[in-house]
């Protein structure tokens, strides 16, 4: 083949190519088309990511009493028998015994005032006793002596040997003596009578425990003035508040409307403020027989059966009356959560537990309904937070965020 052959053959690059702005368009609009195509993918991963907005509640413990309540009522904790200590007397408080929380017991001294002239006074008293025994004692032996002249002025007189009028004289000797004797006996009795009234003076200055009990408050300090009706300025009524702590009981308001429900000796589930993880049984007592007119109401006393040493005077208190006296089994607490907690998925029954911001399946069985809560026998534990109502698109371990109520 010739060289000019060969140059026949040469291609022709600018036969059939696009122009040159046509080009840069196609270019443009592919890299553009890449763009929307990384942006929408980009999207769509953010979008599955993001968290997903829920509602949560908490896992708590639920007691089925709540089953047979009829009614609930709040009241207070009280002492039935409470007393504020002071004394009859009124002094300088000397010494103080007692303080917050200590346990004493009937007739233990407390506090006592200052009582330095009536124990004076008692003294003087029991020397007065020993002087009028005395005088008795001297009277006695006079009337002895007495005695003994008469019955000798007798004999001389039946043999002639003395006077009458000398017999008289030795009579009327005796019945003085006599008479004397008695007034003597009424001078001890005089003298006692007022050492008792000087021991009733010293024991008006000592402040006693008037029962078993715990001592609540102390209302005064040594040195402070004690009077009786506290009628002068800075001066105290009484020493120490105490109550016997064996007498507890509730006192609840029961609105009179409801006053129907509630019978003595029904049975009741007492719940502390206090104490909010213990519940205690408890029986109506009494019922107060009268409204308070103010608030529509009728304060019903409810005595404990089960004994506590941690519940303590002006506790707050809920009380349930009960339909019926529970089994020991329903007194026990159970774990529950409000049923729209509760899906199905995949054939099993789950729960999405929400912690560090993410929601994590957790397969449970669920027991009977306790009031509008369904019990959960194993799978949670009480505090878990708990998704209400999970949406279809929630899956293990999916981020959530919990809306600001």
């Amino acid at each position: 083949m010739s060289d000019r052959d060969l140059s026949r053959l040469r291609i022709e690059r600018g036969a059939g190519a696009l122009p040159a702005g046509a080009a840069r368009r196609r270019r443009r609009f592919i890299w553009a088309a890449a763009l929307l195509a990384a942006a929408a993918t980009a999207a769509f991963i953010l979008r599955a990511r993001a968290p997903i907005a829920v509602e949560t509640a908490a896992v708590v413990l639920a007691y089925p009493s709540q089953a047979y309540t009829a009614l609930n009522a709040t009241g207070y904790v009280v002492a039935q028998r409470k007393a504020a200590v002071a004394s009859k007397a009124t002094g300088r408080l000397e010494w103080l015994g007692a303080r917050e929380g200590s346990v004493v017991r009937q007739g233990e001294i407390l506090a006592r005032l200052e009582n330095r002239d009536v124990t004076a006074q008692l003294e003087q008293a029991a020397a007065n006793i020993k002087l009028a025994q005395a005088n008795f004692e001297q009277g006695q032996a006079e009337l002895t002596e007495a005695g003994r002249a008469r019955d000798r002025s007798a004999e001389l007189l039946a043999r002639n040997f003395v006077a009458p009028a000398a017999h008289d004289t030795a009579v009327a000797r005796y019945d003085k003596a006599q008479a004397a004797l008695s007034g003597y006996r009424a001078a001890i009795g005089v003298a006692q009578a007022n050492y008792r009234a000087a021991q009733v003076a010293v024991e008006q200055t000592l402040i006693r425990a008037p029962f078993d009990g715990v001592v609540l408050t102390k209302n005064a300090n040594v040195g402070d003035v004690i009077t009786p009706f506290s009628s002068a300025i800075g001066s105290q009524a009484a020493a120490l508040t105490m109550a016997d702590m064996s007498t507890l009981e509730v006192e609840a308001d029961v609105s009179e409307a409801s006053v129907a429900k509630v019978r003595p000796e029904q049975p009741c589930e007492i719940q502390l403020d206090a104490l909010p993880d213990t519940r205690f049984r408890g029986l109506v007592n009494r019922m107060v027989p009268t409204v308070d007119r103010s608030k529509a109401t009728v304060t019903v006393k409810v005595s404990f059966v089960d004994k506590d040493a941690r519940v303590l005077p002006e506790m707050s208190a809920k009380v349930a009356f009960l339909t019926r006296e529970l089994d020991p089994a329903l007194r026990a607490p159970r774990t529950a959560v409000q049923p729209a907690a509760v899906v199905e998925r995949d054939g099993r029954r789950l729960v999405y537990v929400v912690r560090d911001d993410k929601a994590f399946a957790a397969a449970v069985e669920t027991g009977e309904k306790i009031g509008e809560l369904l019990e959960i026998v194993k799978g949670v534990k009480p505090g878990d937070k708990v998704v209400v109502r999970p949406p279809a698109s929630l899956h293990d371990g999916a981020a959530v965020t919990v809306p600001a109520k």
